[in-house]
């Protein structure tokens, strides 16, 4: 998918920026000349999962964007109120935020120590709320405003709840915070959406997780990116209130070539279905 110039000199707020998703996220508004607010906990080179916040706000600089690396955990008040302060007085302003910091625990509930718990919730949940009511201020003065989450469609199946009670309450608050934002904040301009793949998409968290054999049944990162890109260049208040999924959001724009994001183009049409999407619904 080609980029427009739609976000040019737009200010993107993305959490969890430093690797996976976030990133590519940033890096296709960066393409537009964007500014991209990295907030994340990645200052530092992780033993296991490549990229800081400061290794991906070099990429954003090299491709025409402009980044600022702040140091973010989603759980602190006081580190996501400086951080949006910050954005503020380098930029003047926030018009996009994206939700994307997530932990995940697939874990059943006697596996699940309360440790684990209580972060699924205080970074998705919690974490989510706290970023959006933060910029919420300065979303309302945005000619563009836009809160995307990345999170998956609300759905009362037991199939999705049974097998990991806890990471689904956690997703599942980040996704009402669209239903609830969305209807709150309809008379304001700002679209407020989620977005989530239907297929695995291969990251290095992912591989940290599963270990590379799901790699050839994945998609790239970029599809999510893409799709974001997609929704976050549409008029704000057009479209509100959405659980999108990446190629649905895709194949609106036209785009026919879904093999270009398989990891391995050949497997196109044998990639695995990410959790949260019903097989029924499945294109693949």
């Amino acid at each position: 998918m080609q980029n427009t110039g739609k976000l040019a000199g737009i200010t993107l707020f993305i959490t969890g920026a430093s690797r996976g998703i976030g990133k590519a996220i940033a890096l296709k508004a960066a393409r537009d000349g964007a500014n991209i607010v990295l907030a994340a906990k990645t200052a530092e080179p992780h033993p296991k999962l490549p990229g800081t916040i400061y290794t991906a706000a070099a990429e954003i600089e090299a491709i025409g964007g402009k980044a600022l690396p702040c140091v973010v955990d989603v759980r602190s008040e006081e580190a996501v109120r400086a951080a949006v302060q910050k954005a503020v007085q380098t930029f003047g302003g926030i018009d996009i935020v994206v939700n994307n910091a997530s932990a995940i625990s697939l874990t059943p509930t006697e596996e699940t120590d309360m440790k684990r718990y209580d972060l699924m919730h205080n970074i998705n949940t919690r974490g989510t709320f706290l970023v959006s009511k933060e910029c919420l201020p300065y979303l309302r003065k945005s000619k563009h405003a836009h809160i995307l989450n990345i999170s998956p469609p609300l759905s009362m199946e037991p199939h999705w709840f049974s097998n990991h009670v806890a990471y689904t309450m956690a997703k599942y608050g980040m996704s009402m915070c669209v239903l609830g934002m969305a209807r709150e904040y309809e008379n304001a301009n700002i679209s407020v959406n989620a977005l989530w793949p239907r297929t695995i998409i291969y990251t290095a968290a992912v591989e940290m997780l599963h270990g590379q054999e799901g790699y050839p049944f994945s998609r790239k990162p970029e599809i999510m990116a893409d799709a974001a890109y997609a929704i976050l260049c549409r008029p704000p208040g057009a479209s509100t209130g959405n659980f999108f999924i990446d190629d649905e959001v895709l194949a609106e724009e036209g785009v026919k070539d879904l093999a270009q994001y398989a990891c391995v183009p050949g497997n196109a049409l044998i990639l695995t279905p990410d959790i949260f999407v019903n097989e029924k619904k499945s294109k693949l």
